[in-house]
């Protein structure tokens, strides 16, 4: 028998929506539990390194260099052309490293001598003779002297003891009246002066400047250079070296190899001819002279023909071949077997340089009657240039004709930056 329903659950009611709560009652969302991780075992753990206690940040003190115990610094070598600058230089550092000649401009651009003692470090700049520049050569000469009167810590002026008072003292003295430099005043040659006249130079220039100190000196033989040191070291600052005990100056060897040629030419020319020369290192190499370039040899050959034209009736390339002939021939008083020359035998620097001139007169000049002049002068230089490498050297000369090379950017650009090679 079916029973009936009864009438309340015919018509279900909906359900009532819940309200919402507020969202401070709501409650926060549980966290993740973290992920449990099985223990170690006891062969697995590692030991840790002890940590080192560290000292607080206040209390750090950073490493600091051991304060100097030596004197370094510039010293400028100021003054008139040709009073011996580049003499006293080669003098203090014991070996030739600026070219010496009585012709006037010399030395063009600044040259450092290091010199280097126990005591410490003097550090010479070698300048170009102060004088009015005309061409933009002189200019730049000039500046290399206003730049190093800025580097120095100390300046020398050197004067020449056999010189009268002039005028281009005046323009020295004037220049030097701008520097605020402690400055010496160096009276140079007085081993060939009397020495009243000495002593009259000392009473005319101590009124002049405040010089911190008179040194009369020869740059030739030495005298009183080793005063000259020491009383430099007592001016220079206290500070740590600048170069290497065994450097002496900062001039590349293609540059001091350039300088020679030009002393070579500067030796055998007179008139204006000293101030228009200028020499370029085009190629410097050292070949086996039984190789395949050497001259003679199978290989490519060097070329050593001159850029030049030899007075009439003379042979173009007779200097050049009589260059090439020397050095095919062996030593006379050596006899040495064929196979083992080439193991006996010295390598040979082979060197082309162009030397630069102004005017076509200019060029016969250097090269002489017959190559004469140049031929003399490539011997004197080879002799120099070989004592300096050591080692034989075949030296190509070629002279060219640049006019106003003294005022082209160009060339002295080409011609300085030989000093950084």
């Amino acid at each position: 028998m079916a029973t009936r329903k009864p009438e309340a659950a015919k018509k279900a009611k909906p359900a009532a929506k819940p309200k919402p709560k507020p969202a401070s009652a709501a409650k926060p969302k549980a966290k993740p539990k973290p992920k449990t991780v099985a223990a170690a075992k006891p062969a697995d753990i590692k030991p840790r390194a002890p940590r080192v206690p560290r000292a607080p940040r206040a209390l750090r003190v950073p490493e600091l260099e051991a304060p100097p115990t030596t004197r370094v610094g510039y010293v400028a070598l100021i003054g008139r052309p040709n009073v011996g600058k580049s003499t006293l230089l080669n003098r203090i550092i014991g070996q030739k490293i600026s070219i010496i000649s009585d012709k006037p401009q010399t030395t063009r651009i600044s040259i450092l001598g290091i010199h280097t003692t126990p005591q410490g470090q003097i550090i010479f700049i070698d300048n170009p003779g102060i004088h009015k520049p005309l061409h933009h050569l002189n200019k730049r000469m000039m500046n290399f002297v206003y730049a190093s009167l800025e580097t120095a810590d100390v300046v020398c002026l050197m004067i020449d003891a056999t010189e009268k008072f002039g005028h281009g003292d005046e323009f020295v003295l004037e220049t030097m009246r701008k520097v605020s430099k402690p400055v010496f005043l160096l009276i140079n040659k007085v081993d060939i002066v009397r020495k009243d006249t000495v002593l009259l130079l000392i009473d005319r220039y101590k009124d002049i400047l405040p010089f911190k100190e008179i040194i009369p000196i020869s740059a030739a033989v030495g005298t009183n250079a080793d005063v000259l040191e020491r009383l430099l070291f007592d001016h220079l600052p206290l500070a740590h070296k600048l170069y290497g005990d065994t450097d002496i100056t900062d001039q590349s060897r293609r540059f001091l190899l350039a300088e020679i040629i030009r002393e070579k030419i500067l030796a055998h020319v007179e008139q204006e001819l000293p101030w228009v020369t200028a020499v370029y290192i085009d190629a410097m190499e050292k070949r086996d002279p039984e190789g395949e370039n050497a001259p003679g040899g199978g290989g490519e050959e060097w070329n050593p023909e001159p850029d030049v034209e030899l007075e009439e009736g003379a042979a173009p390339s007779e200097y050049v071949q009589q260059e090439v002939e020397r050095f095919k021939k062996p030593a006379p008083e050596v006899i040495i077997p064929k196979a083992e020359r080439r193991e006996k035998r010295e390598p040979t620097t082979y060197i082309k340089a162009s030397i630069f001139v102004e005017r076509d007169n200019h060029r016969k000049i250097i090269i002489g009657r017959q190559g004469k002049t140049i031929r003399q002068i490539g011997i004197e230089a080879r002799h120099e240039i070989q004592s300096i490498l050591g080692s034989r050297v075949y030296l190509d000369l070629r002279v060219r004709v640049r006019p106003l090379w003294r005022d082209s950017a160009d060339v002295l650009d080409l011609i300085e930056g030989q000093k950084e090679m």
